[in-house]
């Protein structure tokens, strides 16, 4: 149909309204709308689900005493590097080892001084650091004869020092004080040493490997089945939190953890492995019980913060400690058992 005015056709449709011209835009609001409630969703799921994890967190923080999730991050952590170390250039475990041994010392002597008694810092790390590296470069009894004479040096230098200072401190403070600046260093930095000289030896690297393993085994087995299972205190006095049935899985776990270790990478005998991993669950268990002993009479709960959800350096090295000891013992006795 043409227009009776023009040449122009003129169209049959009806002219759009307002509401109809904003039809097209409604598609695009209702995505937006939708993509808006799906966020909006989304955001209190995540709400919901960080509270759950906050307050299940909160549940095991207040039953086991510690930040666990922080604990796991910083102990894996330290794991991967002493695990570099050993097994690709065994030397470079003495630029780990020495300096935690000396922030133990530190840490120690830092508690000591807090609780009132009088030990001397500088000469401490000296002498740590000198037992240390005997340990790592020098015969047996060529590291004997320097333990003793360092351990000699911080006596003398305690007794000199209090002898400058003639304050009036009583007979039985300055005797303590000098029974303990002499146990520091046999403690933390000679014990230390032992695992060092088990470096030296050949094969020693795994031998070190297979302590650190069945004593990390023996308290991560006891945290969990005491977490589990404990309600029977093996120490009320000195640790409350730990149970006979922590013990027994931490027996479990550092028996079967150096019996696979022992077959696997040492080639021993699987007895062998399960003697190793009982001693070192001994030697692990009286180290802890041992440091708690000293904390309780220090009246603290940890050595130090610095690292969280452990406490201190040296409450990572309570177990190591006297393990050390007992895995150099064991070298000497049952390497000729083993096939390298």
């Amino acid at each position: 149909m043409s227009d009776p005015s023009g040449d122009v056709p003129a169209s049959d449709d009806p002219p759009l309204t307002r509401a109809a011209a904003r039809r097209p835009a409604e598609p695009a609001s209702a995505f937006h709308d939708h993509v808006r409630a799906a966020r909006n969703e989304f955001e209190q799921q995540f709400d919901r689900a960080r509270a759950d994890f906050e307050q299940v967190q909160d549940r095991i923080n207040e039953r086991t005493g510690r930040n666990l999730l922080m604990a796991i991050l910083i102990g894996v952590g330290i794991g991967a590097v002493v695990l570099a170390s050993l097994l690709f250039v065994k030397w470079l475990f003495l630029l780990f080892a020495i300096p935690v041994c000396l922030l133990g010392v530190f840490e120690f002597v830092r508690a000591l001084q807090t609780a009132g008694h009088r030990v001397d810092v500088v000469p401490q790390l000296v002498a740590g650091g000198i037992i240390m590296l005997s340990g790592a470069f020098l015969g047996h009894w060529t590291h004997w004869v320097i333990t003793f004479a360092c351990v000699t040096l911080v006596i003398v230098w305690r007794l000199l020092a209090q002898m400058a200072a003639r304050d009036g401190r009583r007979y039985a403070d300055v005797l303590t004080d000098v029974l303990i600046s002499g146990f520091v260093p046999l403690y933390v930095p000679f014990l230390a040493s032992l695992a060092l000289i088990l470096l030296q030896q050949d094969q020693g690297e795994y031998w070190v490997l297979g302590m650190i393993a069945a004593a990390v085994a023996a308290d991560t087995g006891a945290y969990a089945s005491g977490l589990a299972f404990g309600s029977h205190p093996m120490a009320p006095r000195i640790s409350p939190k730990k149970t006979w049935e922590g013990f027994a899985g931490g027996a479990l776990a550092a028996v079967a953890v150096s019996i696979g270790y022992g077959m696997l990478v040492l080639h021993a005998p699987w007895w062998v492995g399960a003697i190793f991993g009982a001693v070192i669950l001994g030697c692990a268990t009286a180290g802890d019980l041992g440091e708690s002993m000293i904390k309780r009479d220090l009246g603290i709960k940890d050595m130090s913060s610095w690292l969280p959800g452990h406490g201190g350096v040296l409450d990572r090295l309570d177990s190591i400690l006297p393990s050390a000891a007992a895995a150099l013992a064991m070298y000497f006795f049952f390497s000729p058992l083993v096939v390298t």
